[in-house]
């Protein structure tokens, strides 16, 4: 399905008013690769019938629908592999000793897609780490789309998806064949509570947080809405506390209140002292 120009136009004022997506000019085959499947799903014959149904009914769940569709998904086990090997080797067990009295670790991934970033850390915490099993682990991950929400909180995955980063002693010892798919085993799905937030809109509440992972999503905003959102996780983040960001993301002249900590290639940050 091809799309004309007012109808780009109007896709990329909504998905930015709902998401603060930006879709630049020269993203209309994004838009149709994206959209086009949905509205055929919706019984619509083009993507102008899609754009004058948003037009005709806002409230009828369909701009949600084109908002998740618009969003990007891509993730996979260990992605990038620097920022676990900091955690695993550095963060985790400089955190561990400051929290030794109170034994409570909060984390968050504000970005989760279908889950394979915080199942890689709940995985290299029960590897690694087996002494927390005593301890208090509040571990969030959300993201903005309900079905990869959902897909998150399964735990189930194809062939292909394991293959992208995942040791296979993790798939043989985490994971159990269900059919065509891998299901990753319940100790470590019930280490991860899994809900839908939107970044831009309100949040929910959440509690001061000693690990913020927040990898390869404001590439995607705009400046001042990345200023608001790393405000916003700085308020939450520990004096102590680290936060990861994406390879291409950086808080130069977007937070001065942040450091980069020179780990290489993990984008790891904290607040200064």
């Amino acid at each position: 399905m091809s799309i004309s120009t007012a109808d780009f136009d109007f896709i990329r004022m909504m998905v930015r008013e709902q998401a603060a997506i930006v879709l630049e000019t020269g993203k209309e085959y994004l838009v149709e690769a994206r959209i086009g499947p949905l509205a055929s799903r919706e019984g619509l014959s083009s993507l102008h019938d899609l754009v004058e149904a948003l037009r005709k009914a806002p409230g009828n769940g369909l701009r949600k629908k084109v908002v998740d569709a618009m969003t990007t998904n891509e993730t996979f086990f260990f992605r990038d592999v620097e920022p676990f090997e900091v955690i695993k080797k550095n963060i985790l067990p400089e955190i561990m000793a400051a929290r030794a009295s109170t034994r409570k670790l909060n984390l968050w991934c504000g970005a989760s897609s279908t889950g394979q970033e915080p199942y890689s850390v709940a995985m290299m915490l029960r590897e690694y780490f087996p002494q927390l099993a005593t301890w208090e682990i509040n571990y969030l991950a959300t993201d903005i789309a309900g079905d990869v929400v959902e897909k998150a909180r399964a735990g189930r995955y194809g062939q292909i998806e394991v293959n992208r980063g995942l040791p296979v002693t993790y798939l043989m010892k985490y994971f159990q064949k269900q059919g065509l798919e891998w299901e990753i085993k319940e100790s470590i799905r019930r280490m991860v509570t899994f809900k839908e937030m939107n970044l831009i809109k309100p949040w929910l509440a959440i509690p001061p947080q000693d690990i913020i992972m927040l990898r390869n999503v404001l590439i995607y905003f705009d400046v001042d809405t990345k200023k608001t959102i790393l405000r916003k996780m700085r308020e939450l983040l520990r004096p102590d506390g680290y936060l990861f960001l994406g390879g291409a993301e950086t808080t130069l002249n977007l937070d001065e209140q942040f450091e980069r900590v020179p780990f290489e290639r993990a984008g790891c940050y904290r607040l200064k002292k």
